[in-house]
């Protein structure tokens, strides 16, 4: 099951194991409890702290793996064989069960103890989805290290009749104690303010008593990253308040135009972030959502939560998000059909119809990633030409299971009230209303700058809702910088928005050497 390079890594990474591991296996006579039943006798095989057992439960998922501490008397649970993007949360949950340390706050691992019901938590998911093992791994970590909690990983695509019952069709879709917790993606600390209802009031409290920073940089994305990094190198006091570490990154899968690296992923770039900005003495306040700025003898950035934080200098770098297409039935349906990762929820539609709203790149790109796995897509293209590079299009043309309609208006989702049964569209050169049949929609028309909360700030946005920046990130207001993809800089790529996050800091390190109000800062 595991070759000999990985074995050896493994057997490398195992020798931190102090405690003993049960792997609980509960198998039937699939060919994927064959490939279970290797991948557990493989990693038994890896360290003396392994023991594998048949699973005395007869009511568990089959094929599925429990890692047991008969220590700790926690369990996490793998139904499925948790091999691709969730490779890792099994290594991870095999080293916290056998008490290898985890890299968690003394605070959060005092939160999660301190937790005093049961929880169980079930967490279904694709293994290609690359947003699902953050979730998946947050999940476990809080199993290992309170025997109350429970975790289970669950394959959708293999336990297809769940999916069914539960209506699920997006991943990651997490249930506690039986009822719909969160779908989509979300952090530990997230997961925690969710169960832990006091959470909130304590974290609010620690924020408001936080000094003021130099620079405070809205947003964790590549342009935000980068702005901390830079302005912790000048030396300056500098924060990052961020709703998603990470942002729109963590939910790229392939990344092949990132100079000097050949090929990366989305999640492993964005840990790799934010392990070069742990690197310097930069405050990280993630999972906040900031709902207005304002100035008292510095700028405040108030947040969801009612905390305040002060900053000198601000980079504003909160990203974009999809767009949507704002028609009936797109908001009823969303997570039940409509849907706007085809990476992460593309095997949930195996073998049935779907549709990709967008001619760009990005929707004919998934297209050709859809027609592997779904028995037909129809793209639908607003324009009468395609936007996608030539390359793409051939390719999306060359395949039989897709077709391409342009002069395409979708007006309305359809659905039978649990899930998407279809769309309408107009056709633009006859204006005859159209109608397709099919399980799921895959939206891809672009982006919209994450600046609702800046429509009552004195910073000038465009029409389109774009911070307006200078050649020196400068925005209208003094002292206040923009940076990535909310800005006008063209060209929304990675690269460019770290550029354009150090250049935003280096503004503010210019701003405040020349404000004498702010020389202590910096001397």
């Amino acid at each position: 099951m595991l070759d000999t390079n990985i074995k050896n890594q493994l057997k490398s990474h195992f020798e931190s194991i102090t405690d003993p591991v049960e792997l609980l296996i509960a198998l039937d006579d699939s060919k994927k409890s064959t490939e279970l039943e290797n991948l557990a006798n493989d990693i038994a095989s890896l360290s003396n702290q392994f023991l594998v057992r048949n699973n005395p439960d007869n009511d568990v998922r089959r094929p599925s793996m429990t890692v047991y501490s008969p220590i700790k008397e926690t369990q996490i649970t793998f139904a499925g064989v948790p091999m691709g993007h969730e490779f890792t949360s099994l290594v991870l949950a095999l080293l916290h069960s056998g008490g290898h340390p985890s890299k968690v706050s003394d605070e959060q691992r005092a939160q999660i103890s301190s937790l005093s019901e049961p929880l169980n938590f079930e967490v279904y998911i694709s293994l290609s989805c690359q947003t699902c093992p953050q979730v998946v791994q947050a999940l476990n970590l809080m199993a290992a290290l309170n025997p109350l909690i429970t975790a289970t990983m669950v394959d959708g695509a293999l336990f297809q009749d769940e999916v069914e019952q539960r209506n699920i069709l997006a991943v990651p879709a997490v249930y506690l104690n039986g009822q719909l917790f969160s779908q989509g993606a979300m952090t530990l600390s997230t997961i925690l303010n969710k169960v832990d209802s006091k959470a909130g009031v304590r974290q609010a409290q620690s924020l408001n008593e936080k000094e003021q920073f130099d620079v405070l940089v809205v947003g964790g994305g590549p342009a935000g990253a980068s702005a901390a990094i830079y302005a912790a190198r000048k030396g300056l006091n500098t924060g990052i308040v961020a709703e998603r570490f990470g942002g729109q990154v963590a939910d790229t899968l392939s990344i092949e135009n990132f100079i000097s690296i050949k090929a990366t992923e989305g999640p492993k770039l964005v840990a790799q972030l934010e392990e070069h900005v742990k690197e310097y003495n930069v405050d990280v306040m993630n999972n906040q959502r900031a709902v207005g700025l304002s100035y008292n003898n510095g700028y405040d950035i108030t947040l969801e939560n009612g905390a305040v934080l002060s900053a000198k200098s601000l980079v504003l770098a909160t990203g974009a998000r999809w767009r949507e297409m704002n028609v009936p039935g797109e908001s009823q349906y969303r997570g039940h059909g409509v849907a706007y990762c085809p990476h992460c929820d593309g095997p949930l539609f195996k073998g049935k119809s779907v549709a990709v709203i967008g001619g760009g790149n990005s929707g004919i790109e998934a297209a050709i990633d859809l027609a592997n796995i779904v028995e037909h897509v129809t793209v639908l293209e607003f324009a009468n030409t395609l936007r996608a590079d030539e390359v793409l299009i051939r390719k999306a043309n060359s395949l039989k299971n897709i077709t391409i309609i342009k002069n395409a208006q979708t007006t309305a989702v359809l659905g039978d009230g649990k899930r998407v049964t279809g769309l309408s569209y107009t056709d633009r050169e006859s204006g005859e209303s159209k109608m397709i049949s099919l399980a799921g929609i895959f939206v891809q028309i672009g982006l919209i700058p994450n600046t609702e909360w800046l429509k009552n700030s004195d910073v000038s946005l465009t029409r389109f809702g774009e911070i307006e920046i200078d050649a020196k990130g400068s925005t209208s207001l003094p002292g206040v910088f923009g940076a990535g993809d909310v800005t006008t800089t063209p060209f929304k790529q990675i690269i460019i928005a770290m550029g354009s996050g150090a250049t935003a800091s280096l503004g503010a390190f210019d701003y405040l050497i020349r404000h004498s109000d702010n020389d202590a800062a910096v001397a």
